[in-house]
């Protein structure tokens, strides 16, 4: 049987035009693999950390003859349905011997294995164990240097020279040049090692070598050391690093996929364990040493963190001893710009002491486990009181525990996790995911987060940027009626049992989104996609005796018609339209926006390129568009007003180690003549902005 089947897998080959049983690691289309899995867009997400733990998954396929049931799901590339088969195949036949061999799996058509093609790999015939580390180091391919300058050309107020008004006061003004640098160097090999820094410095932030600051040249500084493998040590990362186990209440690894245009396998977290951070934010990672040691079906893991943290200090009336200073509020902009912001820099110290520990069954199918983390600030946060902030941690010291569970069924993917903080809020989170058949997919989650429940480095499933004070069911379904049609979509209800930003009174609201795709050849995509919002919001202040702090439901309706064209090898082309109405009170507004992409490759040069045309009647109708960027680098930014956005973006590829990009846009208003406030506003109505990369592949 499996003699026929390895023919049938070599005879495909010729589908693939390759010859080898492991194909190259080949390029994909970041930009649609990206944009499939993110969330739906807003201002509050943290999207660098999305991304850059997504393009983790790139730049380190899973070994499909290894990988479990856990490790599949958390590539969000598979169905349940698909991976029930992949590992009841492996059970029954053994090994892959090619990748190509996934034709011979139910459920798995030429298509779905293109996709996964770059997120796999096959351990036979890649291990350079023989040699010694150093050597591997030294010699890894995965070895690269990259650095990026990023600037708009417009000149900000915080740019210009300071004035001074008529009390004799000097205006405020940024302290550095209006030039953005990047470097980020690092060495990796699959489930072997990863070393490497990042160096960034922000517009406006001053290029100085200041150790009372942290200040290198760079303002910001991240280093990682991580080694798999070593005897029964499965991880041992030193430096920079984020953790994720279980459903994200207690660690969360900074970033979180939940409702978007993936509808069904989003929902869930795997336990990825512990990663290195590369990125340029500069909060939610811990510095120090993170361990992870496997033992048979138990693995154990500890994180030792002390890390600075930005924030402003308020001091007694009384005394002036550092020892009686609060922190008032963290700053997690990352941004030190002018004297007050470079004044909150790394002004307080978090310790972190946590672990965890796991218990996967022989199979696979089972995951059991159980998260602690003790965090403590040398000194007090207190924050300034507001109606909504009531229940928001307050002192010195937190901790937060949890039990997690997950499990395989067939084709059912049961998981949930129950957390409890220090204060006696509670986090609960249980859902499935299941293939009711070939043709469905269809996942539900509940959630329960008190209004007292703390947990810092959580990231769990939620509507609001915290889990906390929330309750809400969550039901998402896919649909594939015949091959060329999909229909995706998903119903969320939630409510908030007490007060929240801008909304003064216990709300809730719900939310919906539908999609329909037809692809009826691997060159042509189509899509329709609708999504409503209902919240409540406060009604603003009319001066007038009523009574105090009266909400409304704010309705928000957004739509997107999508055509995509491969037209040949060389050229391709996508056309969009987008449209948004807000209805508030009784106010109503609306806004649209079309776009028109074209890419073209020829020898060693890629172009892409965009133009669109915008036009809202408010920012509640603002418009989020995804654009191409260089090399690593995303963009989404939220249009509002009236005016156009171009940008153009050309790749050159100088030779086997150098790659070039460049990247300029601009943004043309015809409603303001004045972009943005305070020192952020340019006098005018355009704002252009160049970005500039080199990568170095030091061993190609």
């Amino acid at each position: 049987m499996k003699a026929a089947i390895l023919f049938l897998g070599i005879t495909s080959l010729l589908f693939f035009e390759a010859k080898a049983q492991q194909p190259p690691h080949k390029e994909i289309d970041l930009e649609s693999f990206i944009e499939r899995l993110f969330p739906v867009q807003d201002e509050d997400l943290d999207y660098e950390s999305i991304y850059d733990v997504l393009l983790q998954l790139y730049l380190n396929p899973m070994d499909i003859n290894r990988a479990n049931a856990e490790v599949l799901a958390s590539s969000y590339l598979l169905d349940p349905n698909q991976i029930s088969n992949l590992i009841a195949y492996r059970d029954k036949f053994g090994p892959l011997v090619s990748l190509y061999e996934l034709q011979a799996i139910q459920g798995f058509d030429l298509k779905t294995i293109e996709q996964i093609l770059p997120f796999l790999t096959m351990a036979t015939g890649t291990s350079n164990q023989t040699q010694g580390f150093w050597k591997r180091v030294l010699n890894e391919e995965q070895s690269y240097f990259l650095v990026r300058h990023r600037r708009t050309w417009e000149t900000r107020k915080g740019f210009t020279p300071a004035d001074t008004s008529s009390t004799g006061k000097i205006s405020s003004r940024y302290l550095g040049d209006p030039n953005e640098l990047y470097l980020r160097f690092r060495i990796q090999h699959t489930r072997d090692f990863s070393l490497g820094f990042t160096l960034d410095k922000d517009p406006g932030e001053s290029f100085t070598w200041d150790t009372k600051t942290a200040r290198i040249g760079f303002n910001f500084f991240s280093f990682h050391f991580t080694k798999y493998y070593v005897g029964k040590w499965k991880t041992i990362a030193l430096g920079d690093f984020q953790a994720q186990f279980g459903q994200g209440l207690v660690f969360g690894a900074g970033y979180s996929l939940g409702k978007g245009a993936e509808t069904v396998p989003t929902v869930r977290r795997s336990s990825v364990g512990i990663l290195p951070y590369t990125a340029a934010l500069e909060f939610g990672f811990f510095r120090g040493a993170g361990l992870t040691y496997q033992h048979k079906n138990w693995q154990s893991s500890l994180i030792s963190s002390y890390a600075p943290r930005d924030g402003r200090a308020a001091s007694s009336l009384d005394t002036l001893s550092s020892e009686d200073l609060t922190i008032n509020s963290f700053n997690q902009s990352g941004l030190h710009r002018t004297s007050s912001e470079l004044s909150t820099k790394n002004q307080f110290r978090e310790l972190s002491l946590g672990g965890n520990i796991q218990y996967t069954s022989t199979t696979g199918k089972l995951q059991l486990g159980s998260n602690y983390l003790f965090t403590r600030f040398n000194h007090p946060w207190i924050k300034e009181p507001t109606l909504y902030n009531q229940f928001d941690f307050a002192g010195r010291s937190n901790s937060v525990g949890s039990l997690y569970l997950s499990y395989n069924w067939k084709n059912f993917f049961l998981f949930g996790e129950s957390a409890v903080s220090q204060s006696g809020g509670r986090g609960n989170v249980i859902g499935f995911i299941s293939s009711l058949s070939k043709q469905v997919d269809f996942s539900i989650l509940w959630r329960k987060y008190d209004s007292n429940f703390h947990s810092f480095y959580a990231n769990a499933f939620a509507e609001s940027t915290r889990p906390v004070n929330e309750q809400g069911v969550y039901l998402g379904i896919q649909i594939k009626p015949i091959s060329k049609w999909k229909i995706n979509a998903y119903y969320d209800y939630f409510r908030f049992p007490w007060l929240r930003y801008r909304v003064y009174a216990p709300s809730k609201g719900y939310e919906w989104l539908a999609r329909i795709s037809f692809q009826p050849n691997r060159n042509l995509t189509a899509f329709f996609q609708i999504r409503e919002e209902q919240k409540d919001r406060n009604l603003s202040d009319s001066g007038e005796p009523s009574l105090p702090y009266q909400i409304r439901p704010l309705n928000k309706i957004n739509g997107l018609l999508s055509l995509e064209y491969q037209v040949s090898k060389a050229f391709f082309f996508r056309s969009r339209i987008l449209f948004s109405r807000v209805n508030f009170n009784g106010q109503k507004s609306s806004g649209f926006m079309i776009l028109q992409d074209a890419q073209y490759s020829f020898n060693k040069f890629r172009l892409t390129g965009r133009v669109a045309l915008f036009d809202t009647d408010d920012y509640d109708t603002r418009l989020y568009a995804f654009e191409n960027n260089v090399l690593w680098t995303f963009s989404i930014p939220a249009f509002s007003g009236q005016g156009m956005r171009t940008y153009l973006v050309a790749q050159y590829q100088i030779n086997s180690q150098i790659t070039a990009y460049f990247r300029i846009s601009r943004t043309a208003y015809t409603d303001r003549e004045t972009i943005s406030s305070g020192l952020q506003e340019i006098d005018g109505s355009r704002q252009t902005e160049t970005t500039l990369l080199i990568r170095h592949m030091l061993h190609r």
